[in-house]
């Protein structure tokens, strides 16, 4: 393109939702604007109708913003190529397919939607893929003007070559040449006035000076076709980024349809924006060094369309969750609270220190959506097996934790400052004096005041966050427990 600064746009179809596949070309576009010193440019693309949804464009600023891709030029900031929606562009691009129409590369076509559905029907008959079988390329330029002013109701079909190959060259795949024979004579303007999808991208692309078309692999099919437009403009064909398809385990595609989940699906699953970054970075590119855990300035600096893969990328759920627990880990435990307290408070149902609960449950968990889950035994000690008190590691049974909840009583409630460092070092000392391993008084304390195998934090923690009365209610219970039953 004839502008030396890079320009990439994502360009989006107000639906209400933003996919995965979606998510990461924004993405890639954004980096490859960043990585080169461009603009980012947001474009909204709600030329078809009948899918509009009332907030869509608000979800999609919202996605921008919670992942940190910040538009240089947009509908809502403005900029020098705008307006930024395509309905609001509606006037820009009849003019243009006229202009094609005029250099013999379109032609009206004014087929009514029955002959088209009779003529798919024989071609399906026949077994054969539909095609246009170009009824109205053959009409004289009186015929059209007629119809025109008569104000029959026409699309605008691009005239495509019919003999010969049409190459292009894309910065992932390399050099793709296809037959002409094998392009349609694909709609540019729909009966409703509007353009195509395919039309008023390149119209939009060209007149916003974007450098860097980047997009799924699914639209390799259709370049050609924008490459005849831009060659019938005379304009400057735009640099090819296609990116390999984001798929499930089993090598089908992603989909909403499918119940596949959407950004906004993840996010309410308790997953972290810059988690879901980092792995979308890693589908379909891969930096030179092994390093996985990449913050977004980070992949400003680095990402490159070169190490761009052409394979198909899995999308995994399981390494999605691996990332967010290492982000979970990473953060200062004030962050951590704040983000977890909404799961924390979901989980409760008593007036409970928070902080703590939090500061137990960073270094175990890996999704915000598994807290509530963990704090059950926090408001109702469970009805539980006595022969969770029989443990090997800990060296425990049922007699020995006996004695350690009737020895660990009278020091617990001895304690004056009840914080699970006291705790910590009350039962530590117990231990150490009545020379038996300190997981010989752990074990059975954890065990009577949770009643769980597996619990988010050690007995110390657990008994800070309940409080000195409930913590030797439970003791005392699990006592009768152990009691009655040896």
């Amino acid at each position: 393109m004839s502008s030396s600064v890079v320009r990439t746009r994502f360009a989006p179809s107000p639906t209400g939702y933003i996919h995965i596949g979606n998510l990461r070309s924004a993405l890639y576009e954004y980096l490859i604007a960043r990585a080169n010193g461009g603009k980012f440019i947001l474009r909204i693309e709600d030329t078809d109708q009948e899918r509009l949804v009332e907030g869509a464009v608000d979800v999609i600023y919202r996605a921008l913003k919670i992942c940190g891709l910040k538009h240089d030029e947009g509908p809502d900031i403005g900029g020098p190529y705008g307006p930024y929606i395509q309905s609001q562009r509606k006037d820009i691009y009849l003019k243009y397919a006229e202009e094609l129409v005029k250099k013999g590369h379109a032609y009206y076509c004014f087929c009514s939607k029955e002959r088209l559905e009779t003529l798919q029907k024989e071609y399906s008959a026949r077994g054969e893929v539909f095609r246009y079988d170009r009824h109205c390329l053959k009409l004289s330029e009186e015929e059209v003007r007629k119809r025109l002013e008569a104000g029959e109701p026409y699309v605008i079909r691009q005239k495509m070559p019919t003999e010969g190959t049409t190459t292009f060259y894309d910065a992932v795949y390399g050099e793709i040449t296809v037959n002409n024979s094998e392009l349609e004579d694909q709609i540019l303007i729909k009966s409703d006035g509007y353009p195509t999808y395919n039309f008023a991208n390149v119209i939009d692309d060209h007149l916003m000076h974007i450098t860097h078309v980047v997009r799924g692999s699914e639209y390799l099919s259709s370049t050609p076709k924008y490459k005849l437009l831009y060659e019938a403009f005379g304009w400057e064909v735009p640099v090819y980024v296609h990116l390999p398809l984001i798929v499930k385990p089993d090598g089908s595609k992603i989909s909403k349809r499918k119940g596949d989940a959407t950004f906004e699906d993840l996010l309410a699953q308790g997953y972290l924006p810059e988690a879901i970054i980092n792995y979308l970075a890693l589908l379909g590119w891969s930096p030179e060094t092994n390093q996985e855990i990449f913050s977004l300035a980070e992949l400003e600096r680095i990402f490159s369309v070169e190490r761009i893969s052409k394979s198909p990328s899995v999308f995994d759920i399981a390494k999605l969750r691996w990332f967010n627990g290492e982000y979970i880990r990473a953060m200062s435990l004030e962050k951590f609270h704040e983000l977890a307290l909404p799961w924390i408070k979901k989980g409760l149902e008593k007036d409970l220190p928070t902080l703590p609960i939090a500061k137990m449950l960073q270094p175990r968990v890996d999704v915000l959506s598994e807290i509530p889950e963990k704090l059950g035994f926090f408001n109702h000690l469970p009805e539980y097996d006595l022969a969770l008190y029989t443990n090997k590691k800990s060296k425990t049974n049922p007699e020995i934790s006996l004695n350690s909840l009737k020895a660990a009583l009278p020091v617990l409630e001895s304690i004056n400052d009840w914080d699970e460092k006291s705790i910590y070092e009350a039962l530590t000392a117990l231990a150490e004096k009545l020379q038996l391993k300190t997981g010989q008084i752990f074990w059975p304390v954890r065990i009577a005041i949770s009643g769980q195998l597996v619990t988010p934090g050690g007995a110390s923690e657990i008994a800070e966050v309940l409080g000195r009365e409930e913590t030797l209610r439970r003791i005392n219970i699990g006592i009768e427990k152990l009691s009655s039953a040896i």
